[in-house]
């Protein structure tokens, strides 16, 4: 490859660290060109995956300020699913065409700059999608702001009930209902 070629592989790969959210290392061997397209059909708009040269890449990756721990992951022949939107679903994904082709091997990863192990990116896999987890979260903060609206409305739905039973034992007693609760002190102490 010449000097100018390499170059432009490294800036590009750096550009694309640099760009996704995230990145999930892949090893590949034994599997065809078919099911690698199939492959990169099935991470559609979320990830990009591409088969990369190790030396260029940990170049790259040094550039681009990545952690030291994903540059050791870069051993053999490795493609990189670069993601651009949902990592958990990317990592699904991943995980998914893995268990039905188990020639691909995912190594680890990283996301926002830290070091995942495969075992993580895994975990990662098991996630609800972003939707899901934000649905969830609008949920519960609706039931909270349902039972605080409650808890507002029965203040002084309790206060008027308070007031009435009040003046139900006051005429119970045989006090005015009129009467100010001061001289009703004052005239049973007469």
């Amino acid at each position: 490859m010449a000097r100018a070629d390499k170059d432009a592989a490294i800036a590009e790969l750096k550009d694309e660290f640099q760009s996704s959210s995230g990145a999930v290392l892949t090893e590949y061997r034994g599997l065809t060109v078919a099911q690698v397209s199939e492959l990169r059909g099935n991470l559609g708009e979320t990830a990009r995956f591409r088969v990369v040269k190790n030396t260029l890449t940990k170049r790259a990756a040094d550039e681009a300020g990545v952690d030291e721990q994903f540059r050791d992951l870069l051993e053999g022949p490795t493609a990189i699913a670069f993601v651009r939107g949902d990592v958990v679903e990317a990592a699904k994904g991943l995980r998914d065409f893995a268990k039905a082709n188990p020639l691909l091997v995912i190594k680890g990863g990283f996301i926002d700059g830290k070091s995942m192990s495969a075992a993580d990116v895994t975990k990662l896999a098991d996630l609800e999608s972003r939707e899901v987890l934000l649905a969830k979260l609008a949920g519960a903060m609706k039931g909270s702001l349902s039972n605080a609206a409650a808890l507002f409305n029965a203040l002084p739905t309790q206060t008027a009930q308070l007031a009435e039973a009040l003046r139900a034992k006051r005429e119970a007693a045989g006090e005015s209902a009129d009467a100010p609760v001061g001289d009703t002190a004052e005239a049973s102490a007469e």
